[in-house]
Order: structure tokens, then C-alpha cells, then sequence
């Protein structure tokens, strides 16, 4: 069992300043979910009457990209491949000192303590990550559309990104170049995805430049901290698709 020091963001709401605030924990399991300690903490902190820590989570499968934390200095956590649901408390020792905080980027503002605003990717994706679909009853039979194996398997790495934002938290331009190049990868290797194409990744750029993120400078950071493992072959493919839009009109 381990005795933890916890130093978290409070921050009341959008317009509050802030400010990190020391907690203490004891008898926390080697086994626990990270999550599962910080509703540790929140239930000892409810039974004395404060106000409890305030944090995004649903599935707590890996799945959803909600539970975004970033802790001790990295986005999810010392450990890699993993959401902070999936992160476990072995991976720290008894009597640390563990910071944890938002996502920190002006296109991710701060809702209350550790939960941020990420209707920015939603913008991105509404701006084109879809593709026409025929409801006339006379649709084509997915499978009868044939698709080189080699582009079905890089747009599903593609599409495994789940949009938490750990590359933007990351990034020291705050970019989201990663998001967006792994959102127009996985239409721009179907044939599904080319009746859109030039106005997916022109429409989908201008929204993420619109929305504030930084450019992308090929630290490589976004990929080592991304839980999916999104590769920047993406970014490389969105770049490439851009220009071919651009010269189309």
C-alpha cells in the first residue's frame, strides 16, 4: 500500500485563475486505476465537507479519450500506450509527490479543475470528417468495393485515434496536426472517402487553424505520448493531400 503527496489544479470555473492545491492519500493499492485513486481522494475529501476534484471519465476502457490528465509532466502519464484509466498506480511508489493537471492549451480552455473543453475537435470533425452516404435503398454493398489491403489496415491505425487530445497537451506548439492528419488519413486511403477529399482536408485544416492550435515542428512528441500510438505518417499524408487539394481549387 502506498502513502501518495498529490499536488492538483483547482480551478472553479473558465474565468477562475487557479491555483495547484496539496492533498495526501494513504493505503492506496498497487493495483488500482489512476482513476480509481483520484475517486479515493474525492470521497475522502467529500466526507470532510470540500469540494471534490473535478475530472472527465466514462468508459474507463481506453476507449472514450475523455480522461485526459496530464501527470507529472506528461500527457496520460509515465506510461505508454495507455489512457489515464488504463494507467495503474505500480507505475509509482510509495511517499511521491504526483503533480497533475489539465490539458494545457489555449484551444482546450479550462472548464473546472482537470476537465478542459475539446469541442474544438469536434468543430474539426464537423468541418469534414464524413463521408456522402446513399439512403435511397440502392446503397452499394460495402464489401463489393474492393480495397488494397495495405489502405485498409493504415486507414483502421488511423482510425483507432480517439481523440483525446494527448497530442495537442503534448506539443510544445499545441498542435493538433496529429488529430486531424489521422481524421483525413482514414477517408483519404478508402474509396469511400474521395467524393469529399479536397474539401475534407481544405475545409478540416482551416478549421484547426481557426480554432487556434500551433503549427507542427516534427518534435515527435505527439506519437510517444499518443495512447493509441497514431503514427506522424499521418501528418506527412494530410500535408500531402492539402497541396493536392490547393492545386485543385
Amino acid at each position: 500500500m502506498m502513502n501518495l503527496t498529490l499536488k492538483i489544479w483547482r480551478q472553479k470555473n473558465a474565468s477562475d485563475k487557479g491555483k495547484m492545491v496539496e492533498y495526501k492519500v494513504t493505503d492506496i493499492s498497487e493495483h488500482m486505476s489512476f482513476l480509481e485513486m483520484m475517486d479515493v481522494l474525492n470521497e475522502q475529501l467529500v466526507n470532510t465537507g470540500e469540494e471534490p476534484v473535478a475530472f472527465d471519465h466514462d468508459c474507463r476502457e481506453g476507449i472514450c479519450g475523455m480522461c485526459s490528465m496530464y501527470i507529472n509532466g506528461e500527457a496520460h502519464g509515465p506510461d505508454r500506450g495507455v489512457t489515464t484509466c488504463q494507467l495503474h498506480m505500480r507505475m509509482f511508489n510509495d511517499g511521491d509527490t504526483i503533480t497533475i493537471e489539465p490539458f494545457r492549451a489555449a484551444a482546450f480552455p479550462v472548464i473546472k479543475d482537470l476537465v478542459v473543453d475539446r469541442g474544438s475537435f469536434e468543430r474539426i470533425q464537423q468541418a469534414g470528417g464524413y463521408i456522402s452516404v446513399n439512403t435511397s435503398g440502392n446503397t452499394t454493398d460495402a464489401n463489393a468495393i474492393l480495397v488494397p489491403k495495405e489502405n485498409a489496415d493504415k486507414a483502421m491505425d488511423a482510425a483507432t485515434c480517439i481523440g483525446c487530445g494527448a497530442c495537442v497537451a503534448t506539443c510544445k506548439n499545441s498542435s493538433a496536426m496529429l488529430f486531424v492528419g489521422a481524421k483525413v488519413s482514414q477517408y483519404a486511403l478508402l474509396p469511400q472517402g474521395q467524393v469529399e477529399a479536397t474539401e475534407r482536408v481544405k475545409n478540416m485544416v482551416a478549421q484547426m487553424d481557426l480554432e487556434g492550435f500551433g503549427n507542427c515542428t516534427n518534435t515527435g512528441a505527439c506519437e510517444v505520448e499518443c495512447p493509441k500510438g497514431i503514427s506522424l505518417e499521418n501528418i506527412a499524408r494530410m500535408n500531402s493531400e492539402f497541396l493536392k487539394a490547393s492545386f485543385k481549387g
